[in-house]
């Protein structure tokens, strides 16, 4: 006899208390209204804000069409490495315009992409250095993409620095030794729904092991839902899997993991209160 499938049940926030998804990709899901429905949902689990985060011209002036219609949602606007061959001249001086717009919070995700290499390496080093220098003039923080490319990541970082405005490591990737390097670096890390997955073993001691003041949350939506919906569109209201298997691994309490995560994200993006 077959077991049967246990059906997800979304863990319950204390009253009061809220988590921020500080990266998705609200434009791109498919319909006004699915976005409408989304953002509705996640408010009313128990997310204060989200964060949707730009990956070309395009996608960033949509970000920022969404949140200047709701009250909970902030925009990122930024190159991500597998777009950046399609910067023309004018690109960087409609970035800076952008940056200017009243929810615009950061800047990102930008950064470097070994894995996939939409665009030569050359090409990704040139734009990531170009795209920094800019959120340094807007003083606007840094929201940066790393896969498989830690070591590149760091030498462009640390040739840059310092980062008054700080930065996240967006879906953290790396081990405690890399973790360390990013933290001394004044950035912050950003743990997605892949801590959940059982095989996720170099991540879980990341999540136990960062101090929790440095320590933000992410969907990453549509992609990478947490166990146990994995495989199925993410969406934010899923963030709460994510902040459970934290409260887990470091053995607090699913309120203290939202309440010190959404501080950090607020303070990181300057966002008022939620």
């Amino acid at each position: 006899m077959g077991m049967k499938k246990t059906k997800a049940t979304l863990p319950v926030l204390p009253h009061g208390v809220s988590v921020i998804d500080t990266h998705c990709h609200l434009d791109m899901l498919s319909t006004v209204e699915d976005i409408d429905r989304i953002i509705t949902r996640a408010v009313g689990s128990g997310v204060g804000a989200i964060v949707t985060v730009g990956i070309n011209i395009e996608s960033s002036c949509r970000a920022i069409s969404i949140a200047e219609q709701y009250d909970s949602v902030f925009a990122t606007v930024g190159i991500h490495p597998h777009n950046v061959l399609e910067l023309q001249d004018d690109s960087y001086a409609e970035l800076e315009k952008l940056c200017s717009r009243n929810k615009v919070v950061a800047f990102g995700e930008i950064g470097l992409d070994y894995v996939r290499q939409y665009a030569p390496q050359p090409i990704q080093r040139q734009h990531f250095s170009r795209q920094v220098a800019l959120a340094k003039k807007m003083s606007l923080p840094l929201v940066i993409h790393d896969r498989e490319a830690h070591e590149d990541i760091m030498l462009l970082l640390e040739k840059a620095a310092p980062f008054p405005a700080g930065g996240v490591m967006h879906c953290f990737s790396g081990d405690w030794e890399f973790a360390q390097k990013v933290l001394e670096l004044g950035f912050i890390l950003s743990i997605p729904g892949v801590v959940t997955f059982n095989k996720a073993t170099v991540l879980q001691e990341v999540a136990r092991k960062v101090p929790l003041n440095r320590l933000i949350l992410e969907t990453d939506a549509p992609f990478l839902a947490p166990e146990p919906l994995r495989g199925k569109r993410n969406v934010p209201e899923y963030m709460l899997y994510t902040a459970k298997k934290i409260a887990e691994l470091r053995a607090l309490s699913l309120e203290e993991v939202a309440r010190v995560t959404t501080e950090n994200a607020l303070k990181l993006f300057n966002i008022p209160s939620v």
